[in-house]
């Protein structure tokens, strides 16, 4: 009886095999799992009849299953894992006793054995080549950066992080080393601070994300929640100074609710130039944007409005802009403090609109009164000067989301653009308008005037959303024996762009690639081209062996979507009706976590993400040009682009369990050495444990180490440690920065998808600290918490 059930049960799984490996042959994929379908039929078969050879096909099918996953993949463990494991299973259970016994006594009268030596040792075999597997890794790269430490003729985070990335060079860099990679692992819990500011499910949007850098500055630990509260704590007891709240106004409409970090100014060390005869209200800010576009001036000390700032103590960022519909404009990084400026770009809805999208202008005020100093249109780039009053910016221009940088040595301002809405409709674009020349482009400006300095563009007519996403960083380096001054620019594409921030000339190379200029949709135009740089972190282009899953299931789903979709094996497949497939996908590679650079040893220590993409666009009609577009499950695209010709659907590419199509990692860490451009040593971060799956009730259990999408940004210290929270799994973790190998981690009490920051406390220790709250778009664990560590 047990043989007969477990032959209905194999010709149940052949069937089921048999016919997806016949979808996924007639669009052109393997021939395999047809193979492996009859393999297990004629097992199932000859099992039913009770005949003892049924096992040794079994066996037979197990060699040529394990010759082709290592035909595929090599000795990719994860990867053996949706093309074995039930064959394994199946095996496993085939070789024991009660199985086989009843079929050698069926053939053999009395001399029934429970023990099958071409199966039993065919899995034994396997069994040992897994469990040795197990301590194989193919994907790490070992390595060991050597370079010494030398002073540089810059200012560095130290005692303070008085910056959104330590300091306006945007490295997210201290030089302390209290903390060092012999300690590190002697890290303890020094306070946890609740904000009380957590999602309501009911009013607020679903990407709820609690990104914030904290500064320490003025005594005083100061950081911004995403209802835009500010809190003020003691850096060495986490205990409330005072708190800012402003009034709320949530919607689960709005795309982006997080605050990514605050501001400092100190006007009793550099005393503002203004027209202010009389002195400032308060000296020193802390200056917060917020997501319904407002520039807000708090006294740092008491968290008071400042009074003299703007309209008491507020700004309103939406002057000059026009009509501006709900939640079209908003503010979600921290703005730059550079001088006697305070600097802000802006964001706007991806695909919200066909027109009428908020400008991208860059606007600097002064730090003391709010008065605009000077505007960088990208419409207008050579009218700087004050708007005037009663005048509207053109709409429809590129915007720059992200964190800015300034040298404040040479007096720049470093604007990392983006797109312009609509991201991945480029019809009605005109290729020699100034919007079109400043999409996607660094731009250097003049920190006193914002007159236009140079411009490097790292993406050419943009259809998939590749913003800048990263605050640039500044530093010098020898590169090739040459010592140049250098801004790094780290792309959604994979490309981290080195260039000599003066003048904006590369200084690694860059190479002009071919890419595709058909297909798309009627009257799409394309770039016959596209900048690669010599240090990239493109992911290989993905190939039908690169499909994953947990079963030959979802696997053989994924493969049937990556052969019927579009993907011309490079990150610039258009978009179409069909469906394209595009990777990396609007996650990008890099993201605003940007990545972390010792000045002094010139290191690069970078976390790029793998994540594929389907892009599909829909046609509008008159009749559906001002409705809402949903999903089967009810919930809204996002990327409706409203009176325009389409709307577009972004899913990432994975299967009905919600695991991503493409094999792990999807995260991974990055050491490069800047003085040669190499990739020194490369490793997995992040594991499965905490992952909210949709096959499993609650979080998954346990920690795989495949290498987990991480949002949120590195830290070093002189200490040669590198913190990183960011993983999907809680953690927050501490690699040696010479070779990457993993010295500390702690399990975080929500998502950690924030970058972190250190300092000194006033007790002579040092303190590293990240926002734990989670991510509401990667479905980590939400929360309000922020934790400082130190030292035991």
């Amino acid at each position: 009886m047990v043989n007969k059930l477990t032959s209905i049960v194999i010709a149940i799984v052949g069937i089921a095999m048999l016919y997806m490996g016949s979808q996924l042959l007639m669009v052109g994929g393997t021939p395999f799992y047809v193979i492996m379908a009859l393999g297990l039929l004629l097992t199932a078969v000859t099992l039913f009849l009770n005949k003892k050879i049924a096992l040794s096909i079994y066996a037979v099918l197990m060699w040529i299953v394990l010759a082709w996953m290592i035909y595929e993949v090599g000795f990719d463990k994860w990867q053996w894992i949706p093309r074995g494991d039930i064959i394994g299973l199946i095996g496993l259970w085939l070789a024991m006793p009660w199985v086989v016994r009843p079929l050698y006594k069926a053939q053999q009268g009395s001399r029934a054995r429970g023990f099958h030596p071409f199966l039993g040792t065919t899995l034994i075999l396997i069994v040992a080549l897994v469990v040795g597997m197990m301590f194989y890794d193919p994907l790490p790269k070992a390595g060991d950066i050597t370079n010494e430490r030398k002073p540089v003729q810059t200012e560095l985070a130290k005692n303070d992080w008085s910056a959104y990335g330590g300091t306006t060079d945007g490295l997210r860099f201290s030089q302390l080393n209290q903390i060092t990679k012999d300690n590190v692992n002697k890290l303890d819990v020094a306070w946890t601070y609740h904000t009380g500011d957590l999602r309501d499910p009911s009013q607020d949007a679903s990407e709820y994300t609690f990104e914030a850098t904290p500064l320490k500055v003025n005594g005083a630990l100061y950081l911004c929640t995403p209802h835009n509260e500010v809190h003020a704590l003691n850096p060495e007891t986490g205990e409330l100074k005072w708190k800012y709240q402003p009034a709320k106004n949530p919607s689960y409409l709005q795309q982006h609710q997080t605050c990514r970090g605050v501001s400092y100014y100190d006007g009793s060390v550099s005393p503002a130039d203004t027209t202010v005869a009389s002195p400032a209200i308060c000296r020193k800010r802390i200056f917060n944007a917020t997501t319904d576009a407002r520039l807000v001036a708090l006294d740092a000390d008491t968290g008071k409005l400042c009074a003299d700032f703007g309209n008491g103590g507020v700004v309103d960022l939406r002057a000059n802009m026009g009509t501006i519909r709900p939640h079209a404009l908003m503010q979600t990084a921290a703005p730059l403090v550079a001088g006697n400026l305070v600097i802000v770009g802006g964001s706007v809805m991806d695909n919200g609109y066909n027109s009428g999208n908020p400008s991208g202008v860059i606007r600097a005020y002064d730090v003391i009164t709010g008065r605009l100093v000077w505007n960088f249109d990208p419409a207008n780039p050579e009218l700087t000067q004050p708007i005037a009053a009663d005048a509207t910016y053109p709409q429809d221009t590129p915007v720059a989301w992200g964190t800015l940088s300034a040298d404040l040595k040479n007096g720049l301002v470093y604007v990392p653009f983006g797109n312009a809405s609509p991201d991945e409709l480029g019809i009605e674009r005109n290729a020699d308008s100034n919007t079109e020349k400043f999409r996607d482009t660094l731009v250097a400006l003049d920190l006193k005037t914002g007159a236009f300095k140079w411009r490097f563009q790292s993406s050419k007519h943009d259809l998939w959303d590749r913003d800048n996403p990263s605050q640039p960083s500044l530093l010098d380096i020898d590169y090739q024996g040459q010592k140049q001054p250098v801004v790094i620019l780290p792309t959604k594409t994979g490309n981290l762009f080195v260039l000599n921030r003066l003048t904006g000339q590369p200084v690694y190379p860059i190479n002009q690639v071919d890419v595709s200029t058909e297909g798309g949709v009627p009257g799409e135009k394309f770039s016959a081209t596209q900048p690669v740089s010599k240090l990239n972190f493109i992911p290989d282009p993905l190939t039908e062996k690169a499909m994953w899953g947990l079963t030959p299931f979802d696997q053989m789903a994924c493969r049937i979507d990556f052969k019927s979709l579009r993907y011309d094996g490079n990150p610039w497949t258009p978009a179409t009706e069909r469906g394209s497939i595009v990777f990396p996908g609007n996650i990008g590679v890099f993201n605003w976590g940007s990545v972390a650079v010792d000045p002094e040893r010139q290191i690069l220590i970078a976390s790029p993400v793998r994540l594929a993409y389907k892009y599909n666009l829909i046609k509008r009609t008159p009749e559906t040009a001002d409705k809402r577009l949903f999903t089967k499950d009810g919930t809204p695209y996002w990327n409706e682009n409203f009176q325009g010709d389409y709307a577009i659907h972004i899913q990432q590419l994975s299967s009905s369990l919600g695991i991503p199509c493409i094999a792990p990692p999807w995260g991974r860490m990055v050491g490069v050495d800047l003085t040669t451009g190499k990739t020194e040593w490369l490793r997995r971060v992040g594991t499965t444990k905490n992952l909210n799956t949709t096959f499993l009730p609650g979080r998954f259990p346990i920690g795989f180490p495949m290498g987990m999408v991480a949002h949120g940004g590195p830290l070093i210290t002189a200490g040669d440690v590198v913190f990183h929270g960011a993983t999907a799994d809680n953690f927050f973790r501490a690699y040696d920065i010479n070779t990457g190998e993993l010295l500390w981690q702690t399990e975080l009490p929500a998502g950690g998808q924030a970058t972190p920051a250190t300092y000194m406390g006033s007790d002579n220790k040092q303190y590293v600290v990240i926002a734990a709250g989670g991510h509401g778009s990667l479905g980590t664990q939400q929360g309000d918490s922020v934790v400082a560590y130190r030292l035991k």
